[in-house]
C-alpha cells in the first residue's frame, strides 16, 4: 500500500503558520533569525516567537521543521551550538546544508534532513547522507520524476521534493549573482533576485557604426517560471516521495492557506479514489487566484529549456487585495465584528478577508453589513459598518476586501 505523503506547508510569520495549519498541512518549515535562506525575504520568527509556533504546532498534531540552510563561516560554529540547544526541544527536525551544521545536529541527537542546497540527485549520495544520520533528504530540483522514483526505490531513505512555488534558475539555488551584483550573497539568505528584472544592454565598443542599446525581451531573461505540479500529483505519490514541499516562507499568509488547502485536498482525494481531471484542474485554477508567476512543470519532466523560463513579467494571480481598515473591536456574545473603514470603501456582497497573527485569516461575505438600524449599499472612507463572524478576530486586525484582479484593472 502506497505511503501518504507528508503535506509542507512555508510558514514567514504566526498568521502564516495558523492558516497553514488550519489548511491541513502535516508539517510546518519556519527560520528564525539566522542561518536561512530567507533570511532578508520575511520576517521569520525569533527564538521567542517560535516557542510559541512550536506549543500551536504540536496543540495540533503539527510538525515543525527549522531551517538551518545556508552557509556557515567558520566565526559562527558557536552561535551554530547555542542555537541548536535552545531549539532543542521545540522542533521536529532541523534542515541542513552545511556539514557544520549536520556534525551539530548530530552532537546535540537532533534529527535532521538534509537540504536541497546540498543537491542530492543520486542514489549513491542519498544512501551516504542516510549513513551520516540523515532522516531525510530533500533532492535537487533538478531531479526528474524517472530518477526520483529510482532514487527513492534504491536509498530507503525518506524523500522530499518541493511541488508548489518559485524555482531558481542555478543549480538547486546555488547562485552568485545577487553576490556579485549587490554584495547579498543568496547562499546566506539574502538574495536579492536579479533574475527577476528587466535589462538594458549596450554595445560597449566605440565604432562610427556602434552604440547599439535594447531592452533585453522578454521581460526577464533568468525568471523561471513557478513549479505548479497538482495536476500530475498522482504521478509524484506513485514515485514514492515522502513529503510534499510548498516553497513560499516569503508570500503572504492568502498565498499559504489557498495552495496548502489545494495540495492537501489534491492529497485526499488521491487516497480517497476521488481523484480525476476536473478536480486537479479546479484547484491549480484555485492556486492562480493567488501570487504566482507563470506556472510551469518545474524539472520533473525535463533538462531545463526556454520553456522553464517565464515571459510574463510579475504577478498573474487572479485576485488581489485591497486594504479596507482595521477591526475596532470583536463583540463576543452575538458575534459581530466592527470594522473602521480607512482606504477603499466596501459594497455589500463584497468578499472580505481580516488578517491578524493570532486571528489567521478570516474570510466573510459582506452582504450582511449594518450601521446601527441601517443597511448600507457601501461604505467609504472614514465609515464604518459591523457584520457577523463566527470566529473570534482581534482589535486592530487587517481587513482587505479581494476583487478580480481584471475587474480591479478595468475599474
Amino acid at each position: 500500500m502506497k505511503r501518504k505523503p507528508e503535506v509542507l506547508a512555508p510558514a514567514g510569520d504566526m498568521a502564516s503558520l495558523r492558516v497553514a495549519i488550519e489548511a491541513g498541512a502535516d508539517a510546518i518549515y519556519l527560520g528564525v533569525d539566522e542561518f536561512n535562506m530567507r533570511q532578508a525575504a520575511t520576517k521569520n520568527f525569533t527564538r521567542e516567537t517560535l516557542a510559541e509556533a512550536s506549543d500551536l504546532c504540536r496543540n495540533n498534531g503539527i510538525r515543525v521543521y527549522l531551517t538551518l540552510n545556508t552557509l556557515v563561516f567558520e566565526g559562527e560554529l558557536g552561535t551554530i551550538d547555542r542555537l541548536l540547544c535552545e531549539v532543542r526541544e521545540q522542533v521536529d527536525a532541523v534542515i541542513v546544508s552545511d556539514w557544520a551544521v549536520i556534525q551539530a545536529c548530530r552532537k546535540h541527537n537532533l534529527p535532521f534532513h538534509v537540504s536541497t542546497q546540498m543537491s542530492c540527485s543520486n542514489s549513491r549520495s542519498a544512501l551516504f547522507l542516510k549513513s551520516q544520520g540523515a532522516e531525510r533528504v530533500v533532492l535537487a530540483r533538478e531531479c526528474t520524476l524517472a530518477e526520483i522514483k529510482e532514487i527513492t526505490r534504491k536509498s530507503g531513505i525518506e524523500i522530499e521534493a518541493f511541488v508548489h512555488g518559485a524555482m531558481c534558475v542555478a543549480v538547486s539555488g546555488r547562485c552568485l549573482l545577487s553576490h556579485e551584483a549587490y554584495g547579498r550573497s543568496g547562499s546566506r539568505g539574502e538574495c536579492l533576485q536579479p533574475c527577476r528584472r528587466r535589462y538594458h544592454v549596450r554595445e560597449i565598443e566605440q565604432s562610427a557604426t556602434s552604440g547599439a542599446e535594447f531592452e533585453v525581451t522578454a521581460h526577464t531573461i533568468f525568471s523561471a517560471r513557478d513549479l505548479c505540479s497538482i495536476t500530475f500529483i498522482d504521478q509524484l505519490i506513485n514515485a514514492g516521495i515522502a513529503s510534499f514541499k510548498i516553497e513560499g516562507r516569503a508570500r503572504n499568509p492568502e498565498y499559504v492557506k489557498v495552495v496548502t488547502a489545494a495540495y492537501r485536498h489534491a492529497v485526499d482525494a488521491f487516497f480517497n479514489g476521488n481523484f480525476t481531471r476536473e478536480l486537479v484542474l479546479d484547484l491549480e485554477r484555485e492556486c492562480g487566484k493567488v501570487y504566482h508567476r507563470e506556472f510551469g512543470r518545474g524539472l520533473f519532466y525535463g533538462r531545463p529549456g526556454e520553456e522553464q523560463l517565464t515571459a510574463v513579467d510579475g504577478n498573474l494571480a487572479t485576485t488581489c487585495k485591497l486594504h479596507v481598515g482595521i477591526v475596532r473591536r470583536y463583540y463576543k456574545q452575538p458575534r459581530v465584528v466592527e470594522i473602521f473603514v480607512q482606504n477603499n470603501p466596501v459594497h455589500a456582497g463584497d468578499r472580505i478577508a481580516i488578517h491578524g497573527a493570532t486571528s489567521g485569516i478570516v474570510e466573510l461575505n459582506a452582504a450582511g453589513m449594518r450601521r446601527d438600524d441601517e443597511t448600507p449599499g457601501s461604505v467609504d472612507r472614514g465609515g464604518w459598518f459591523t457584520i457577523f463572524c463566527e470566529k473570534r478576530v482581534r482589535e486592530n486586525d487587517k481587513v482587505y476586501v479581494i476583487r478580480d484582479r481584471n475587474l480591479h484593472k478595468k475599474n
